[in-house]
């Protein structure tokens, strides 16, 4: 499959404003998505919001059917969350943590999530083993495999770090847990929309999504999928008259889907508009949605290794649509805003998200470029050229 770059580009409102290379941050979200959105908020202040969300039903749960679809679950596996780290959140904290437990996570992992790890080993006595990574920066399996003992409870892994460009070897880790039988939970916050991910190819239990990314939804909107055979054994952190049914004086029952994990009330125009744009990223395809990002940002690598004093920072044997890069002599901050004087979106990635992987490699902070499909090789030579004047100026 092909894309229509300038069919995509006429419905991205956005484009005719910025260059926007800002995707692993927010995406800029087409017209299909901003209208379903708009349109459940007038519907809203029209009938009240409780009539909107009865009104708009079929919308509501075309979400579920469409997240399933993306990732390769079921709707009764899935949840709506207001972020992905609030679903990675509902999944993680639904175990039963123990002192002498084990966690298995890898070296690039997102500061959100690893400090979750902190705060269990603190209260529980809980192990944190983050594996070391390859000479190519990406988690190593054997090292991994080779860390497995009675005592994992939980292998968590990013699956696209939030810098340095890094795809880590998913399926890999998901045969080692498939193998011992230790639920494997999976951060996909920058994968999904980016890459076809299926769960049953990565082996994972449990991936946590965000919508505002590479999916172009809104922001406040996420999802979790739990495998169907592990949601009877996690137990949410917490509970809601939603997520569990109060059945006398002193009984409650859980729900028997993964709709156990999620609140009563919720952003019901961001679910609408994100199975919207859930739909908008599966007939464009995936996997043409992939060669065009990996085609894009090998560019955008080319392209800034060509300019003196520029040192690209990406790693890992697969690199996806992330691109980091920092200059001589030139704080990421103040070129994000010197960049951004020029209408072109770029973020600063500091130490603090990857701190293990930051200070393994000497890194402080980076410029953070992320490409999506509906950029044009127009835009990263403007990009170039914008970046070289300031550079040289």
């Amino acid at each position: 499959m092909t894309i229509d770059v300038a069919a995509v580009r006429a419905e991205t409102p956005g484009v005719r404003n910025v260059l926007h290379l800002n995707n692993a941050g927010a995406a800029l979200q087409p017209q299909p998505v901003l209208d379903a959105v708009m349109d459940h908020l007038r519907l809203e202040a029209d009938q009240g919001g409780y009539e909107a969300a009865r009104l708009a039903d079929a919308a509501l749960e075309n979400f579920y059917t469409a997240a399933a679809r993306l990732v390769g679950g079921k709707p009764r596996e899935i949840a709506f969350i207001e972020n992905a780290t609030r679903a990675w959140d509902m999944a993680f904290y639904a175990f039963d943590w123990q002192p002498g437990d084990r966690i298995l996570t890898a070296a690039a992992e997102y500061a959100s999530n690893y400090i979750a790890y902190l705060q269990v080993a603190r209260k529980y006595e809980v192990e944190i083993t983050a594996v070391p990574s390859t000479p190519d920066g990406e988690l190593d399996t054997g090292a991994m495999a080779d860390a497995v003992d009675d005592r994992v409870k939980l292998i968590a892994i990013t699956h696209v770090p939030t810098n340095g460009g890094l795809v880590n070897p998913a399926a890999a880790v998901g045969e080692i847990a498939k193998r011992h039988d230790i639920p494997f939970l999976l951060d996909a916050c920058q994968s999904v929309g980016q890459m076809p991910v299926d769960v049953n190819a990565i082996g994972c239990d449990m991936l946590s999504a965000t919508g505002r990314k590479y999916l172009r939804g809104p922001r406040a909107t996420g999802f979790l999928w739990v495998r169907e055979s592990l949601i009877d054994r996690l137990e949410p952190p917490f509970l809601d008259l939603h997520a569990a049914e109060w059945t006398a004086p002193d009984r409650f029952e859980i729900r028997d889907d993964a709709r156990r994990f999620e609140n009563w009330e919720c952003n019901f125009a961001g679910k609408v508009g994100l199975g919207v744009a859930i739909d908008y990223a599966s007939e464009i395809g995936l996997e043409a949605i992939w060669t065009r990002v990996q085609l894009l940002a090998d560019g955008l690598r080319n392209r800034l290794s060509a300019l003196p004093g520029v040192t690209v920072r990406d790693i890992g044997a697969v690199q996806g649509g992330i691109v980091s890069f920092t200059a001589d002599g030139h704080d990421p901050q103040d070129l994000v805003d010197a960049l951004r004087a020029r209408a072109i979106n770029v973020s600063n990635s500091g130490r603090t998200s990857t701190l293990l992987d930051m200070d393994a490699r000497g890194l402080e902070a980076v410029v953070r470029a992320s490409v999506h499909y509906y950029n044009t090789e127009e835009e990263l030579d403007r990009f170039q050229d914008a970046l070289a004047e300031i550079l040289g100026g």
